[in-house]
This record gives structure tokens, sequence and C-alpha cells, in this order.
């Protein structure tokens, strides 16, 4: 969402599928010293007596994944159903989305779980969710750790569904980089993903001073990064410093900032 952009209404946010999840990195046991062929608590002693590589441990994390599967997509539809039943932010959005004529619920919110993707550096990501304006909000059963963390992402990913249907998203267009800076400035500022509890008690930020906005700031900066015409952090950055006045100070639809 471009900063002064006029608002003009698009399409519902509804569809039968989620988006697809990252494709998966193939292991070589050799190389990596992670054989899925043994058992977990084997595999477990090579990776405390280091005889595995980093590569192997991003391997037998997902290999983990794999084998519990069900059970994190049955505990997330759980949660999920719970959160749209009654949690204040998501009962929020979700009335707030249906205003603009769009619809989210159990049919349009998946859990799927999520291979993370593995760079020629060794540098793992990994994501909680996603949305897309032709299907909807997945989200990722095997990264989310409790009911208080799937809340915060399903927060997240329904700001930029509301911005999606409030204003015309330009999501992969010439404009796209300016409207990813300004929607993911909003989502991480209003799903309560920066609040001081979450950064202090899982990232192990204690700071005091502007944290709240360093968060904020420091997350955009990675999702712009994400997107296909960004080219380096150095254009993440400059793109994200562009819109930030405007779209920090835009708490729409809420009256302020109130996670």
């Amino acid at each position: 969402m471009a900063p002064g952009a006029a608002p003009t209404p698009s399409a519902p946010a509804t569809a039968s599928a989620p988006p697809n999840p990252p494709k998966e990195v193939v292991n070589d046991p050799a190389r990596t010293g992670f054989d899925p062929q043994m058992k977990w608590w084997m595999n477990y002693f090579r990776i405390l007596s280091g005889q595995m590589t980093p590569e192997g441990l991003f391997h037998y994390r997902e290999w983990r994944y794999k084998v519990h599967e069900e059970r994190d997509c049955k505990r997330c539809d759980e949660y999920r159903d719970w959160l749209f039943t009654y949690s204040p932010v998501v009962r929020f959005l979700s009335g707030k989305i249906k205003d603009l004529n769009g619809n989210l619920d159990a049919s349009n919110v998946l859990c799927r779980r999520c291979p993370a993707r593995l760079e020629e550096d060794g540098q793992v990501h990994r994501q909680s969710g996603g949305f897309s304006p032709n299907h909807g909000i997945l989200i990722c059963a095997n990264e989310i750790r409790d009911r208080k963390h799937l809340e915060d992402t399903l927060a997240h990913e329904m700001v930029h569904a509301w911005d999606h249907l409030r204003w015309k998203v330009d999501w992969m267009g010439d404009k796209d980089l300016k409207h990813a800076a300004c929607t993911e400035i909003r989502a991480s500022m209003l799903s309560g993903e920066c609040r001081w509890t979450r950064e202090a008690l899982t990232r192990g930020n204690w700071s005091l001073t502007q944290q709240f906005q360093n968060c904020v700031r420091a997350r955009a900066i990675r999702s712009v990064m994400a997107r296909p015409r960004c080219k380096d952090d150095v254009q993440a950055t400059k793109v994200v410093n562009e819109v930030w006045d405007s779209c920090f100070s835009d708490t729409r639809p809420f009256d302020e900032v109130y996670r």
C-alpha cells in the first residue's frame, strides 16, 4: 500500500487453496552426516557429538517436521478455530474484512507444513505464514510454537488481507516494493509481533529504547529483501525509509496500536 494512495476496494480474498510452500531441499547423508534411515535418537546423538554438519542439522529438523506433520496440522487447526471464536484481534480483523466484502475462515486459512529454504551461504529462511490475494492465508503449522504465536501470525496476515481489500495493493508490479514495505510495516506494527514481551522473551532483545520501531523496521526490511524486484538490503532499507513516516502512523482499521 503506497503512502497517500487512494482507497480502491478490490476482489475478496477468498479461495479454496493456500499459497504454495517452498520446494524441499535434497539431503546427502554422506556430506551432511544426517541419515533419515537411522532412528531419531541416533541422529540426535550425532548432533550432540558434533558428527553432523549445520546442513545436516537443517535436514534433521525438516525430517522431524515430516514425521509430526499430521500432529502439527491438527494442533494448528484447533488453534485457528479457537482464535476465530475467542481472540479479540482476530475477531476484530475478521469483521473489518467482512465489511470490505472479504472473508477469511477455515476454508481459506489453511494449516500446512512449510519446508524451509537453505541458501548456498548456509542461511536458513523459515516462515510462519503467508498471504495470497487469490488464495487466502497459509499458516505454517510446523513453525507455530503455541496459540499466542499463531494469533500474532494470523493477525499479521489478516492486516495484509485488509490492506489488499482496502487499497489496490500492487504485489508484483512496478510499485510492489513500496506497497510491500508499507503493508509489512503496518502488519508488524499492528499484529503484536513487535511488542516488548515478544521481543524480550522470544528473541532475547531486552532493549528499552526504540525497541518497537527497530523491530518493525527490521522485519519490514527483511520482507522487502525477499521480493523478486529487490536488489539487496540497501535498496530494501531505502524503500522502507521512504514510506516509513506515513505507514508507521497509519493504524487503520484500529484506532491505535493495541498490541
